[in-house]
């Protein structure tokens, strides 16, 4: 079998596809919200309806966070702790969006 110019393009053409799919998808730059005693109110809010040990794999592989509940805690500490937001933070309302819990 001859590989012909017709070919080499379509590898090549799979080679930069990959390329940019590799570039794009790097490391998780997503801050992590911090486990501990400062935080630990979002935590326990948005994980009050957790699943226990005991539960299905089901119920424990598709359960979310409750962040609506864990979001209300954040704006009002930040600003009775004085934590300063970014520069170019957005909306302060929606910080789950962009920020992630560890998993427990």
């Amino acid at each position: 079998m001859k590989i012909d110019k017709r070919d080499w393009v379509f590898v090549g053409l799979i080679v930069v596809v990959l390329a940019i799919f590799i570039g794009l998808t790097g490391r998780e730059k997503t801050k992590l919200v911090p486990q501990d005693t400062m935080h630990k109110i979002a935590y326990d809010a948005a994980f009050n309806n957790a699943p226990g040990p005991d539960a299905s794999l089901f119920k424990r592989a598709f359960f979310k966070p409750d962040k609506k509940a864990a979001e209300a805690f954040c704006e009002p500490c930040h600003l009775e702790k004085k934590v300063p937001f970014p520069p170019n933070h957005p909306a302060k309302n929606r910080c789950l969006f962009c920020h992630k819990f560890k998993q427990r």
